[in-house]
């Protein structure tokens, strides 16, 4: 399977969890370009948006794991032409 570029946005609602968020975002780091995390602390949650230049699969299995966390939500979009 050939790599595309995709942005994951990642909202962080129940700070407890952003340990487990981090531990799969470094499981995944060998297709992590780049990161940007914003603590939004009036609204009490974190945004953070990852770029991955990784295979389809790959991109759908860590946003589906940071997805079922509790108190976590994730999207994801894929850039149409192959990286």
């Amino acid at each position: 399977m050939e790599n595309r570029i995709a942005v994951i946005s990642i909202i962080v609602e129940d700070i407890s969890v952003s340990s487990r968020v981090n531990e799969l975002l470094h499981e995944y780091s060998q297709y992590v370009v780049g990161r940007m995390g914003i603590p939004y602390k009036e609204r009490g949650v974190s945004i953070i948006c990852v770029v991955l230049d990784a295979p389809g699969d790959i991109t759908s299995a860590l946003s589906g794991k940071l997805g079922m966390l509790k108190g976590v939500s994730a999207k994801t979009v894929v850039a149409k032409t192959k990286a």
